[in-house]
């Protein structure tokens, strides 16, 4: 069992910078693929970046290329997301989940676990 614990929301101006993090309990905290997804209000979820257990592998929606980078450190059980130039519409509850598999996948039902999400509005 994981537990996913996000932080780091709140509401940022356009062209700022946030950065989310995701501890995680249980000592296999490394072997799982980490994963960042997004909600907005009426729409699906979707996926934002992951990485894999080792933190060398790495998949972006092509949305946040460029903006936004996932890592994560094993020592500290803890997966973050560092948004760079937000724009009004990356607001939504972000979400953070853990998959077993070892591959990088960016489809939410593959994921096994997740956090209960952190708000993120970007607004003047």
């Amino acid at each position: 069992q994981v537990q996913l614990v996000e932080s780091g929301g709140g509401l940022v101006q356009p062209g700022g910078s946030l950065r989310l993090s995701c501890a995680a309990s249980g000592r296999t905290f490394s072997s799982y693929v980490m994963g960042w997804f997004r909600q907005a209000s009426g729409k699906e979820r979707e996926f934002v970046a992951a990485i894999s257990g080792s933190g060398r592998n790495t998949h972006y929606a092509d949305f946040v290329k460029g903006r936004f980078t996932v890592s994560r450190d094993v020592a500290k059980n803890t997966v973050y997301l560092q948004m760079n130039s937000l724009k009004p519409e990356d607001t939504a509850v972000y979400y953070c989940a853990a998959d077993r598999y070892y591959l990088v996948r960016a489809a939410s039902h593959e994921y096994d676990y997740w956090g209960q999400g952190t708000q993120v509005t970007v607004s003047s």
